[in-house]
């Protein structure tokens, strides 16, 4: 550890609450002489932070996100509160101890010569501009590392990366040992190695920021449109990390829980869609909707599951469009023989319409037609996957498949071994995959970031590169509104 864990900080009158420039972090030395007797003291406890002061000045302050614990006869404050409690006793002029921080200060230099594009230098000058907090908002393949890194160097502090994947993990681990020529530490899959610059999952970082919340001082949120969820949201909440940076291709969520981010992240600072960069900075591409049509058979077996399962719902009136519908749903099918025998209708006649004959047709089309391609076929179940894999001779990758295998199959790929992979929902996120040009959406779910997730894939840019998604849709089934739903993103207009 460098100097900042050694000895206590002490709180100044007449410091800067905006920050320094160089790192937007709150300051607390300035006009009062470090020998000035402190007024009060701020430790970190277990994800929290303890302010020890004077009881009645205090209350008289309201300093944000403080409460009295009598347990212990001293104010308390999630650990995201430490930087809006440092900058309010400092504009107070309350000099303090504080004996809360212990990130160290340091310098990082990339050890390549890489001039960050124009949106990347936008942004992490937008970022440091709101003081070192915030979201930035960016397609896959623009860059979002990159910003990252260019973050990490202006804070100049211990920095902790979370994750949603182990195998986010490796690449940010891999990315930033080469770019900055260190050691970095890992948090998860088996290790426990923290460091000053350190990658975790948010699994491992919601199980340990108890104990590590104090040692870093920014954190870096990546696909941070994870973080709302009630476990992830205790890692960022648990840490005093005064700087923070979330970044995402997809921010909103279908739940809303979006709003959540700027009071632990900060506000959106910097925002580009796909449309905007595409050509440029990211692969010119198009999108195509296929239509095919269910057989005779194939559409009589449709119908007749489809209003079983559909008259049930009417029975129990349901609104299935609703936040808790599909789950009422789930939990009536479960409580009786009618139930049951609705759901299996549900999924039946969702099969049928999600790999139809006529789909796997068109999709044999497709591939004799990119065989010089990479192409990335997605569907929304692993049964599918696996039946086209045996069909096509394809390799497939499923939750089921083991990390070396996966990783050998994508590099496969992206060497030009293996022209196609089928997958489910696993390559939806966080997965490099640069030479896919071409993908195939089988079935998916009406979830506009899957949608754009899945073009996302094949949209990292080369030289004279062109990448096409196509989206095969049945005629006339539940299909044609999931289609719509997840196509309302600019990306498609």
């Amino acid at each position: 550890m460098g100097d900042d864990t050694k000895t206590p900080r002490t709180g100044a009158s007449g410091s800067s609450a905006s920050g320094d420039s160089a790192s937007g972090e709150p300051e607390r030395s300035g006009a009062t002489s470090d020998a000035a007797a402190p007024q009060a003291t701020l430790r970190f406890d277990r994800g929290t932070i303890v302010l020890e002061a004077d009881r009645a000045r205090i209350d008289e302050l309201g300093l944000p996100g403080c409460v009295w614990d009598s347990r212990i006869e001293a104010y308390r404050a999630p650990g995201w509160r430490y930087r809006d409690v440092v900058v309010a006793l400092t504009d107070a002029g309350v000099a303090f101890a504080d004996e809360a921080r212990a990130y160290e200060e340091l310098s990082l230099e990339l050890q390549i010569e890489r001039e960050p594009f124009p949106h990347q230098a936008e942004a992490e000058k937008a970022w440091g501009e709101r003081g070192g907090r915030g979201i930035v908002v960016l397609p896959t393949g623009a860059g979002k590392t990159f910003v990252a890194q260019l973050a990490m160097m202006r804070a100049k502090r211990a920095t902790l990366v979370m994750t949603p994947t182990l195998d986010l993990v490796q690449q940010w681990y891999a990315v930033l040992g080469t770019g900055f020529g260190i050691d970095v530490g890992l948090l998860g899959g088996g290790y426990h190695e923290p460091r000053p610059v350190t990658v975790s999952t948010y699994d491992s970082a919601y199980l340990h920021m108890e104990r590590l919340g104090d040692r870093y001082g920014l954190l870096v949120f990546d696909e941070c449109h994870h973080l709302p969820g009630p476990s992830y949201r205790v890692a960022a909440e648990t840490s005093i990390a005064p700087l923070r940076l979330g970044l995402t291709a997809t921010l909103e969520r279908e739940d809303g829980g979006e709003r959540h981010l700027e009071s632990i992240v900060g506000p959106v600072v910097y925002r580009q869609e796909i449309r905007e960069l595409a050509g440029e900075y990211l692969a010119d591409y198009e999108t195509i909707t296929l239509r095919v049509r269910l057989s005779d058979a194939e559409r009589e077996r449709y119908l007749e599951e489809r209003e079983r399962y559909r008259a049930f719902v009417r029975r129990h009136n349901l609104r299935l469009g609703s936040p808790q519908g599909f789950g009422l749903f789930l939990t009536l099918t479960s409580k009786s023989p009618e139930g049951r025998r609705a759901f299996l209708a549900y999924r039946e006649q969702k099969r049928i319409a999600q790999g139809s004959a006529a789909k796997i047709r068109a999709l044999e089309r497709l591939l004799v037609r990119h065989r010089r391609d990479r192409v990335l076929v997605f569907t929304s179940d692993n049964e599918t996957v696996y039946r086209i894999s045996r069909r096509f001779l394809i390799p497939a990758i499923t939750h089921q498949t083991k990390v070396k295998e996966r990783q050998q199959i994508l590099e496969r790929f992206n060497h030009g071994d293996y022209p196609f992979v089928v997958t489910s929902k696993v390559l939806n996120e966080g997965v490099d995959v640069p030479a896919a040009n071409v993908g195939v959406v089988l079935s998916g779910s009406a979830s506009v970031r899957e949608h754009v997730q899945r073009l996302g894939r094949i949209l990292r840019r080369a030289e004279g590169k062109h990448a096409i998604l196509y989206e095969l849709v049945a005629e006339d089934t539940s299909e044609e509104f999931t289609s719509d739903r997840r196509r309302n993103h600019s990306a498609y207009r």
